[in-house]
């Protein structure tokens, strides 16, 4: 069965991890540490907090900004997470619509739902493919809106040459297995903000002021016991197993995205024929697409699952609208254009280590169920 995502790891990572469990320090340490200062270097940002989720970094970021009973604008295209993370501070979501062919919050009508209560506007950059963040940030400045970045998707991609996750007040990462930089588990908040930052490294660790790293490392006459603990914080921060695995990824991850973009114009070129079917939209200000997924539009869309199933293809859906679950339908925002495309959405294999004969294998599946139907 070929799988809808893969990890793609090897030895390097073995040994890494292999390397942290012998030093005799695998918790929050120098590893974590690095990883941050790495990835900080990679984005083009100032800081960077590792924690242990991308929902873990997306609830810190609404509490480190604030967001407590303010209005955010976001999209319902996406994985609950990034809204679930608002209701964890009791923010209240306001549901904007979407774009038909990118999927991303579409920024023509993020106006109108700004009300006087309105703090914030939650950017998923769906599939990878970076939203319109000149129009977003236009918005924000002009209704003095703060920009936070779902970047679950997005690892390594760009707008207009500048690394998402570093263009709005704050980015969120995931690191889950099967995202563009896997750790197993993982994520991370970015800023240039030193106030955010600082009480993003308090909410990661219960709300003490020092980290168990820094009390061992910060003191040259040994381990300095004494902390404070400043307000109510979290248990999630990231450890230097995570970490460890991190750094290896991070130094693969333009050219694992550099595969997904080859398989992706590979499939394009397959299915280019077939009027049945819509492939992923890469606009002038996606400058380099972390090509997170393959999603396809089709009006068969159960048919063609099934039909991929019984040769051996797996294949999945992102996302079933958030305000189409129970608990989020007495929120405002109609979305019109994500209640019908979502219907046809189809996302089918893509990780680095995919073949292009297993790629093909694929597209001509496709392409054999469409046209006999």
């Amino acid at each position: 069965m070929i799988p809808v995502f893969r990890p793609s790891m090897g030895d390097e990572e073995c040994d890494a991890v292999s390397a942290v469990l012998r030093s005799g320090w695998i918790g929050l340490g120098p590893r974590t540490k690095e990883f941050e200062e790495r990835f900080a270097d990679y984005l083009g940002v100032r800081y960077a907090v590792a924690v242990n989720s991308a929902t873990a970094a997306l609830h810190l970021a609404a509490k480190a900004l604030n967001l407590e009973g303010a209005e955010v604008v976001t999209t319902p295209m996406t994985f609950v997470s990034t809204n679930h993370a608002l209701l964890y501070v009791g923010a209240e979501p306001v549901f904007c619509d979407i774009e038909p062919d990118t999927l991303n919050l579409d920024a023509a009508k993020i106006e109108a739902l700004v009300t006087s209560r309105t703090k914030a506007v939650m950017v998923v950059h769906y599939g990878g493919y970076a939203a319109d963040m000149d129009r977003i940030l236009d918005i924000a400045r002009r209704r003095k809106l703060l920009v936070i970045e779902d970047c679950a998707h997005a690892c390594g991609g760009e707008h207009r040459g500048r690394k998402l996750g570093a263009i709005g007040d704050i980015g969120c990462f995931s690191f889950h297995a099967v995202k563009n930089l896997a750790t197993g588990d993982g994520g991370m908040v970015t800023t240039n903000d030193e106030a955010v930052y600082r009480r993003l490294m308090k909410l990661r660790w219960l709300g003490i002021t020092k980290d168990t790293w820094s009390r061992e490392s910060g003191d040259s006459h040994g381990y300095s016991w004494y902390y404070n603990v400043e307000e109510l914080g979290y248990k999630c921060h990231m450890n230097d197993i995570t970490a460890a695995i991190g750094l290896v990824q991070l130094a693969k991850l333009d050219a694992a995205n550099a595969r997904r973009r080859a398989l992706t114009e590979r499939y394009n070129r397959a299915l280019a024929g077939l009027s049945e079917v819509e492939t992923p939209v890469r606009r002038d200000y996606m400058t380099m697409p972390a090509s997170h997924n393959y999603v396809i539009r089709c009006s068969d869309r159960d048919g063609l699952h099934e039909a991929l199933k019984a040769k051996g293809i797996s294949t999945g859906v992102h996302y079933i609208p958030n305000n189409h679950y129970e608990m989020y339908r007495k929120f405002r925002g109609a979305t019109p254009v994500c209640d019908a495309v979502w219907k046809r959405l189809l996302t089918l294999p893509l990780f680095p280590d995919l073949s292009d004969e297993e790629a093909d294998r694929v597209a001509a599946a496709v392409v054999a169920h469409l046209r006999a139907h």
